[in-house]
C-alpha cells in the first residue's frame, strides 16, 4: 500500500476527534464533548500537526467523518474538512462513521464481522454491517436508518455459525426492547463512538484505491434527510 500523510477529523457524534497518519504511524486526540465540537476541533488539529512538526501543506489528503450522525455534527466536520482542504489545496476522503465504528469494534474484539449502530433518536438507529479484510472494513450490507429490530435481517442472511460483534450507541439505547440476543452476537458493554484514529486507517485504504475527491465535492451522508423534510408542513 502506498504510504500517505493523512489528517482525519470527526464530529458526527458526541465524540470530537482528530488523528494524523504519517509514515505508517498514527497519533490522535479525542474528547467526549457534545455541543463543543466547533470549539475543540481546530485546536486539536493544530496540536497534532505541531506534535508531528508538520504543516497542512505537507499532507496528501484530509479525511473526515461524512456521517451518518447528528445533523449539526456532520455539517461541522464536512465544512471544517473543506475549509482546511481549500486552504492547503488538498483533496478529501469522506469516511463512513459506521465503518469507522466497525473498525473500532474489531480492534477491541478481534471478531471479524461487526454490526455498527449509532442512536438516531426517534426510536431508530443508523446501522451498518462490515467484515474485516486485511486491515480494511468491507460493507456486507447497505447502511440504513431503521427501527432497532431490523438488525436481525442482516444476520439472518449470513451463515448461522457466523459470529458478530455489536458496537455503538445504538445498541445500548435500544437493547432493552430487543430481547435476548442470539448466541452468535456479542454486544459491547458500553457506548462507543466513531474515532478519527479508525477513520485515518480506513482513509489509507481509500487513498490507495484512488477515492480522494476535490474538496468542493465533499458530501455529507445523513441517511435521514428526506424523513426530516417530510416532517415540515408543506414539505413532501
Amino acid at each position: 500500500m502506498t504510504k500517505a500523510r493523512i489528517l482525519a477529523i470527526d464530529t458526527c457524534t458526541e465524540s470530537c476527534s482528530s488523528a494524523l497518519l504519517c509514515d505508517g504511524d498514527i497519533i490522535s486526540q479525542s474528547q467526549l464533548a457534545p455541543r463543543e465540537h466547533a470549539k475543540l476541533l481546530l485546536p486539536m488539529v493544530q496540536q497534532l500537526l505541531a506534535d508531528a512538526q508538520m504543516s497542512l501543506s505537507q499532507l496528501d489528503a484530509i479525511a473526515f467523518g461524512r456521517g451518518p450522525g447528528s445533523f449539526t455534527g456532520v455539517r461541522i466536520g464536512t465544512a471544517t474538512a473543506q475549509g482546511l482542504a481549500f486552504g492547503a489545496d488538498l483533496p478529501v476522503l469522506p469516511i463512513s462513521t459506521l465503518q469507522a465504528l466497525a473498525r473500532q469494534g474489531y480492534r477491541l474484539s478481534g471478531i471479524e464481522q461487526q454490526l455498527a449502530a449509532i442512536d438516531a433518536r426517534m426510536n431508530e438507529m443508523y446501522l451498518g454491517a462490515y467484515r474485516h479484510l486485511d486491515g480494511d472494513m468491507v460493507a456486507v450490507a447497505k447502511e440504513r436508518v431503521c427501527p432497532p429490530e431490523h438488525w436481525r435481517e442482516i444476520i439472518e442472511s449470513a451463515p448461522a455459525t457466523s459470529d458478530w460483534y455489536a458496537t455503538g450507541s445504538g445498541w445500548n439505547a435500544y437493547l432493552a426492547t430487543l430481547g435476548e440476543l442470539p448466541s452468535n452476537v456479542t454486544c459491547h458493554a458500553d457506548d462507543l463512538f466513531p474515532l478519527a484514529e479508525d477513520m485515518v486507517a480506513l482513509a489509507e485504504f481509500a487513498w490507495a484505491r484512488g477515492e480522494a475527491v476535490d474538496a468542493a465535492l465533499a458530501q455529507p451522508v445523513y441517511l435521514r434527510d428526506t424523513v426530516t423534510w417530510k416532517k415540515l408542513p408543506g414539505r413532501e
